[in-house]
């Protein structure tokens, strides 16, 4: 075998490796977030938190936008296509009109953006580093957007015990 053989063997190994635990790291703040994104879209349209469904929704709409995200498609269609899938999750199981669906997870993605910006920034002067820096780093990056998603739990917690959920608000 030549020098360049064994070169691009070591190298695309490394490379798929690499893709490999990117996924996983994606898998480890994309399906909390989802899930929290759920769960506070269902406590703004006053519905009853059950775990369960939210879990099982969340975990299967991230790994969709997953597989989304990785064809050769425009950039940011994952991200649409993970707003419509939790829009009709959340209209299909409840009560809610596809509207009122909307604007829920709506106002959810904006509190997640809102979160996202107001953490990455604390951190990165905190910390000292560029954003830059840490966006090519996807471990530390997954690791800063954690916080977000355990805050979008406790915002729906706390939403949901201050807006007394309706009843009935299941189909499932």
């Amino acid at each position: 075998m030549e020098f360049k053989e064994i070169y691009k063997k070591v190298y695309f190994s490394r490379e798929d490796k690499r893709r490999r635990s990117m996924n996983f790291i994606f898998f480890l703040q994309g399906i909390p977030e989802t899930i929290g994104v759920i769960a506070l879209s269902l406590a703004f349209a006053r519905i009853q938190l059950r775990w369960g469904p939210i879990i099982a929704a969340g975990t299967v709409i991230s790994i969709t936008g997953s597989i989304i995200r990785a064809l050769p498609i425009t950039l940011g269609i994952h991200t649409i296509a993970t707003l419509l899938l939790c829009v009709l999750f959340v209209t299909k199981a409840t009560r809610i009109s596809p509207a009122k669906g909307f604007i829920a997870i709506t106002a959810s993605v904006a509190v997640l953006l809102f979160l996202e910006m107001i953490i990455h920034l604390c951190l990165v002067n905190s910390i000292g580093l560029n954003l830059q820096t840490i966006s090519h780093d996807s471990l530390l990056w997954t690791l800063i957007g954690l916080p977000q998603a355990v805050i979008l739990f406790i915002l729906a917690l706390v939403i949901s015990r201050v807006k007394t959920p309706a009843l009935g608000g299941w189909k499932i």
